[in-house]
């Protein structure tokens, strides 16, 4: 396995994938200060094979105030699949959900969409300040909508799950994302911390939001496949998926000031 490459694997992805990439970045630039996140030395850009086809993964990693870990994703294998993977892990102090977005495409068609902010509280629900920036956005219809997995129970009212079928309903799913992450984006700023009462229970929401996407398969089997067992379980414990414990979750107290 290497690492460290100078072109992005996007600029060989699906357009859409390369489009929502380079929207989620510009979101992230010009809604924060982002400061370096530690990414393990292996995992920030590795190779494999695949049933005779090379496997790209890309890791793209950051901090904020309000997020110890905003991620983006992107993978490639061979010529027919490409894969768009996102999650803003808020830190444990703040009442925010957990925005997330996948891309899958597979022989040149989009096969997967889907986009949601999932929440950690306690009763389940969205923060009502989201709820009513939410209800403000446009509902696009699509004729393909997908049924949720069975492990995602995690997913909130507002999740989009689609299979677009044209260049149309793929630009609606890249609009409503670059709006939902927009709106999150803006809300987090306005968001203050809170009690530790409260804060352990937002670290058990985002542990079990954790715990639950640790069960897809999909995922799972394609990363057991390229590089085994062990492989595939700390990648998707300590870079897909990772949950920090109230008392354990490092925060930015001197180095991360909000400008």
């Amino acid at each position: 396995m290497n690492h460290v490459r100078d072109n992005s694997v996007r600029q060989h992805q699906h357009p859409l994938i390369s489009q929502l990439a380079d929207t989620i970045e510009k979101n992230w630039q010009s809604q924060f200060v982002l400061y370096p996140y530690q990414t393990p030395e292996d995992l920030g850009y590795v190779e494999g094979t695949l049933e005779g086809e090379r496997l790209t993964i890309e890791n793209h990693c950051y901090q904020t105030v309000q997020f110890r870990k905003i991620h983006l994703e992107l993978a490639k294998v061979g010529k027919h699949l490409d894969i768009l993977h996102c999650v803003m892990f808020p830190r444990t102090n703040f009442p925010l959900p957990i925005f997330g977005v996948d891309l899958v495409a597979g022989r040149g068609q989009i096969s997967a969409a889907i986009v949601d902010l999932s929440p950690v509280s306690a009763d389940r629900s969205l923060p009502i300040n989201y709820r009513q920036a939410l209800q403000q956005l446009p509902n696009p219809q699509f004729l393909q909508p997908r049924t949720l997995p069975a492990w995602g129970d995690i997913f909130s009212d507002i999740c989009l799950f689609v299979s677009p079928v044209d260049e149309q309903e793929q630009q609606a799913f890249l609009l409503q994302a670059a709006q939902i992450l927009s709106t999150h984006c803006q809300l987090s700023r306005q968001t203050v911390p809170v009690d530790s009462v409260e804060e352990a229970l937002i670290a058990a929401g985002q542990r079990r939001y954790c715990l639950q996407q640790q069960k897809n398969d999909k995922t799972r089997r394609i990363l057991e496949r390229a590089f085994g067992e062990e492989w595939a379980e700390r990648y998707l414990r300590t870079m897909l998926f990772d949950y920090a414990e109230a008392a354990k979750d490092e925060r930015c107290v001197t180095e991360c000031k909000q400008v």
